[in-house]
């Protein structure tokens, strides 16, 4: 199993590098009509709506919004409060049992769904902050295709995600993904999915080559990228339904 805390504390050091510093009104061109300040409040108070639902054991849903930030109302984090926030969220992962059952909004009601997706999360900003600051951002092969698969793990149960995917009116429409760089010596079939929209939404998903009504071939960093609609690299090759593939990337990112 990856060590997800010790990807939040590199993730969170790095951001934390990049915005101090910079000036908190840069615009953000990978989160439209953001710029560093909204970014770095957002991320700090997303850790502390994780941080009181690990340590109050949070049973059903509760919204960010509900939870204080230590802000006063109207006003932004800056890099010092965003480091705090990290550092108490890392405290916390580390100190709660993974197997702790507490509500997320993903399959998985447990800390440990909690550890992956806020290292995902962390991982994602800290690329749109190096984008915003002219930045190539790096990924290891290995992160990226966890990532891809973190990310299709959440799509079915992101019920947001669903009510868009499901104007598409695509039911049974079929993408291939597919990655160009996992290690030599992975299993076969690893860096291929295939992702089947379904009624209302809903899509389902499967690891291994198929064929599809669109597929997208190019790096594991690139893919994740993609699907989570930051940039589409001229790494990425399409086969197949290209307008389909960007009306379904344009619906499902999140």
């Amino acid at each position: 199993m990856s060590d997800y805390p010790a990807r939040v504390e590199a993730e969170a050091a790095r951001l934390v590098e990049l915005v101090t510093g910079a000036d908190p009104g840069t615009p953000v061109p990978t989160c439209p009509g953001w710029t560093l300040a909204d970014l770095i409040t957002h991320v700090g108070t997303t850790h502390r709506w994780v941080i009181h639902i690990l340590r109050d054991r949070v049973q059903e849903r509760i919204w960010s919004r509900q939870v204080p930030n230590g802000l006063p109302e109207g006003t932004s984090g800056d890099p010092a409060w965003l480091a705090r926030g990290a550092a108490e969220l890392l405290d916390t992962l580390r100190a709660t049992d993974p197997a702790t059952r507490v509500w997320s909004w993903g399959g998985d009601q447990s800390a440990a769904y909690w550890a992956r997706r806020m290292a995902f999360e962390l991982l994602i900003h800290r690329i749109d902050a190096e984008l915003a600051l002219g930045a190539e951002p790096s990924v290891p092969v290995a992160t990226a295709l966890d990532g891809v698969e973190e990310f299709l793990g959440n799509l079915p149960h992101a019920v947001w995600v669903a009510r868009r995917l499901a104007e598409l009116d695509a039911e049974g429409a079929t993408i291939h993904l597919h990655a160009t760089d996992p290690p030599p010596d992975s299993p076969e079939g690893t860096g291929e999915w295939t992702v089947t929209q379904g009624p209302e939404g809903v899509i389902t998903w499967t690891r291994g080559h198929a064929k599809a009504d669109a597929a997208v071939r190019g790096p594991a960093r690139d893919l994740l990228l993609m699907l989570y609609g930051r940039r589409f690299a001229p790494t990425l090759t399409v086969f197949g339904d290209r307008p389909f593939l960007d009306r379904w990337l344009a619906k499902a990112a999140f």
